[in-house]
């Protein structure tokens, strides 16, 4: 093999005529079937260049809107220290009804928002949630009561519901499967950006003083303006799909799309499909997920809504505890790349997420036992429970990399959002401002949590190397090869390393097109070459 030949990555069917497009096609294929082999073989420098104008326009316009969604709906948080209970006249559990009432605005409308995404471009999906809550936050700041407040906090949970899926949903369209895990935890990072900046922010906007507003609306003013202008740049450079993508020019539009193929998960077609749906609500996994993700988000919800609170209960003043909550999105950011990173590294994500789910256990441990008098550990210990912002991002990305099919997609990720958004309702539930300064009752659902989702992460594993067992056999029977090389997690700069990769194979694989599922609307449990992930 010559140096050419070992540059190729992927290689088209050896015919010089157009591939012909089997019955039931995508418009991936479509697009791909009208240039010649030639023109679909590229190399590896060349997807490289591609993967990095991509992360320059795709990634940084979902990391920025992920930002502002967190800021928004963090800013009840923030305000929550500088008088909101007193201003508004809050008494019992309103102030934790304002926490919860976001999130399940959320759960009603997440089965509009999967078919929401299957039916529309994701991108112009994505402008217009962000131009929505970014105008219901900055309307919010009208609000002076407990009812108005909590109608305002839902219609905001409804368009942010779709921030997360639709992050997810361009993750999966944009990204090989081996890149999708760093990609999901770069978006997710941005929630701890957000605790460093928006504590910054707040302690700033905290310091004006008016006697015509309060200091909570000022807050929610110029996040919620902030928020609408950024609208404006998504619906102006965000790319629907690598297929429609202005930003690149044809030869990049066509590896942009190629290249996805060993993803073996479809292209979006806009064709929202029923069997996928069953399959879904059939599929055992999609419920490791939800149970997973239900109790991580029980312990977020609850931490989320009242760790300011927390912070100031172990004897600080409100600016001290605004300058404290910065270590706490730095702690965040790191463990959130730092888990992405193992786990892409070991390739074992359900192992990773077990790991990291003992540092939340004994923060929540400390801030159960030791004495109000010890702050630092007392601080410790809440640092440590930051850790848990590692977890989310490692099952968004885990569920994505082990679903196909462009309908059971959007539904699998709308019933893991479901337990999000359900365990987000009920954790600030579990806390009451009547229990400061101890918040026992939230605290020791918070441990039980984070026991029960690493349980939960540690087990799946298992029954995923089940499913890939059966796919080989499946193989065996239609007589493939009944080991198969993931060419979607394969470390691109040490493919050839690997005898399993060499061109040849490649060739052979993609020789048969019309019996290549990678881009077509096919599930995961219906296509016998795809590969689970551990």
């Amino acid at each position: 093999m010559d140096n050419k030949d070992k540059d190729e990555v992927c290689v088209a069917p050896s015919k010089n005529e157009p591939t012909q497009v089997p019955v039931s096609h995508s418009k991936a294929i479509e697009f791909l079937a009208n240039h010649s082999a030639e023109a679909i073989s590229f190399t590896y420098e060349e997807e490289k260049a591609v993967v990095r104008r991509i992360d320059k326009r795709v990634l940084v316009l979902v990391l920025w809107a992920y930002f502002f969604q967190q800021l928004d709906k963090s800013s009840l948080s923030y305000v929550s220290i500088f008088g909101l209970s007193d201003d508004a006249h809050l008494v019992g559990l309103q102030y934790s009804w304002l926490g919860s009432i976001l999130y399940l605005a959320q759960l009603v409308m997440q089965p509009l928002v999967a078919l929401i995404l299957v039916k529309l471009p994701a991108g112009k999906v994505l402008g217009s949630a962000v131009l929505l809550w970014g105008s219901a936050l900055s309307i919010m700041a009208a609000c002076t009561n407990f009812p108005s407040l909590l109608g305002m906090r839902f219609v905001l949970g409804s368009f942010e519901a779709f921030i997360a899926p639709c992050c997810v949903a361009i993750t999966q369209m944009w990204w090989r499967r081996s890149e999708q895990t760093m990609r999901v935890s770069y978006w997710n990072a941005m929630n701890g950006v957000t605790s460093i900046i928006g504590s910054l922010v707040t302690y700033g906007l905290g310091h004006i003083s008016s006697t015509t507003i309060y200091r909570y609306q000022t807050i929610f003013l110029f996040c919620g303006l902030l928020t609408v202008l950024y609208a404006f740049l998504i619906f102006w450079f965000m790319p629907d799909s690598p297929i429609e993508a202005k930003c690149l020019n044809e030869r990049e539009r066509i590896i942009a799309t190629e290249r996805l193929r060993a993803n073996q998960m479809g292209i979006s077609d806009h064709e929202w499909r029923w069997d996928h749906v069953l399959e879904t609500f059939l599929d055992l996994k999609t419920w490791c997920w939800f149970f997973a993700i239900i109790a991580i988000s029980i312990a977020s919800g609850g931490i989320g809504t009242f760790g300011s609170l927390i912070v100031k209960s172990f004897g600080f003043n409100s600016f001290q505890t605004i300058l404290f909550n910065i270590p706490f999105g730095v702690v965040q950011v790191i463990s959130i790349i730092g888990a992405a990173w193992i786990a892409t590294k070991t390739q074992r994500k359900g192992l990773v997420i077990a790991g990291l789910s003992v540092l939340p256990t004994i923060g929540a441990i400390l801030m159960l036992t030791v004495p109000r008098s010890q702050k630092g550990v007392l601080l410790f210990g809440y640092y440590l429970v930051s850790c848990l912002a590692g977890i989310t991002p490692m099952l968004y990305a885990w569920q994505a990399q082990n679903t196909a099919g462009d309908t059971k997609k959007k539904c699998t990720s709308g019933i893991v959002f479901v337990g999000m958004c359900t365990g987000n309702v009920i954790g600030p539930l579990l806390y009451s401002t009547d229990e400061a300064p101890l918040y026992r009752t939230g605290l020791i659902a918070d441990l039980a949590m984070f026991v029960t989702v690493g349980v939960i992460c540690g087990l799946t594993p298992f029954y995923l190397a089940y499913l890939n067992k059966k796919h080989e056999k499946k193989r065996i029977e239609l007589g493939k090869s009944g080991r198969l090389p993931d060419m979607s997690m394969i470390n691109k700069e040490k493919l050839w390393e690997s005898k399993a990769v060499e061109v040849e194979d490649v060739q052979d694989q993609r020789a048969a097109v019309e019996n290549d599922k990678g881009l077509l609307d096919v599930t995961d449990l219906k296509n016998e070459d795809f590969i689970y992930v551990y």
